[in-house]
């Protein structure tokens, strides 16, 4: 159990979680869960932390997508964004990188989803560790996360 899948059933939203056995030399962890749960990895996104200046906010953008960081300064109305820095991350969000859930964070953050998930009837999301996935609507983990949807890809 983690703190995601507690936010999940406390929420008493409709949800699965897909376990696999994780491969640490894997160089995408979102790519490797997509392959391994044989799901279109246009379902399965991953969580990056940015830094925009002193506040830390959270991307969920499909695996095989890159991060524009210049859309999601847009979207959270700053000037930049940047990645931030893994052990503030760690430290923040209570998950260790690979594993980072947008649920259940030990802070609660600023949440964006890119648009693209509005589109689909469920996605896979970081469960709270790497080699764990929760599947949800996508509209539930923006209720719970209090999310906006906008467009991040680059």
């Amino acid at each position: 159990m983690t703190p995601a899948i507690n936010t999940a059933q406390k929420a008493k939203i409709a949800f699965t979680v897909h376990e696999y056995d994780h491969d640490p030399s894997c160089a995408s962890y979102g790519l490797e869960a997509a392959e391994k749960l044989g799901i279109d990895p246009s379902r399965v996104f991953k969580t990056l932390v940015a830094d925009l200046g002193g506040e830390l906010v959270v991307a969920v953008i499909p695996v095989e997508a890159m991060l524009g960081l210049k859309h999601l300064a847009k979207a959270a109305g700053a000037k930049k964004a940047a990645m931030a820095d893994k052990t503030l991350v760690e430290r923040t969000t209570g998950y260790v990188l690979g594993g980072v859930s947008p649920l259940g964070q030990k802070k609660r953050l600023r949440t964006f989803i890119d648009a693209s998930a509005q589109s689909l009837p469920t996605m896979h999301v970081s469960a709270g560790r790497r080699g764990l996935e929760i599947e949800l609507a996508p509209a539930d983990l923006a209720r719970l996360t209090g999310a906006q949807f906008a467009e991040l890809r680059q």
